[in-house]
């Protein structure tokens, strides 16, 4: 029964990535092919907005608790910035490594870069930290 919850978790949170995910790179589609701005810029834009989408759903679907959150909401919106921050730089750098390193195109470096950084840092800090729930607390 925990692991199966643990997986609608899981899944719940990937959806609202893939929400917060494909608004994002929507919008820097938008800025960098329409507004003609450097792509660095546009995912720097383009992040914050989709964070926004990422953590309203995160929020009050992925990862609502009955037993409350450990933290407050302002607290939860803080450490989600540190972690979009984190995951924004992550993205830009990497991005902008793999179009210098091996002159990837921008969008595709893009997709591989944001796999990563989903799976290996946005999850397990959102999990673990940012909307860590009371019982989570209790049981540590």
């Amino acid at each position: 029964m925990k692991k199966r919850k643990s997986i609608i978790i899981f899944l719940k949170a990937q959806l609202s990535a893939f929400s917060g995910g494909m608004t994002d790179y929507a919008l820097m589609i938008f800025l960098t092919e329409i507004l003609h701005l450097h792509f660095v810029f546009s995912i720097l834009i383009s992040g914050t907005i989709g964070g926004i989408v990422n953590f309203s759903l995160n929020r009050l679907w992925a990862f609502k608790n009955q037993s409350g959150y450990s933290a407050t909401p302002q607290q939860q919106l803080t450490r989600f910035i540190g972690v979009v921050l984190g995951s924004i730089s992550l993205k830009s750098a990497g991005t902008y490594l793999l179009h210098r390193a091996i002159n990837l195109d921008y969008r595709i470096g893009r997709l591989l870069i944001d796999s990563i950084v989903s799976y290996g840092f946005n999850y397990p800090l959102m999990k673990h930290w940012v909307f860590r729930s009371s019982k989570a607390v209790q049981s540590h």
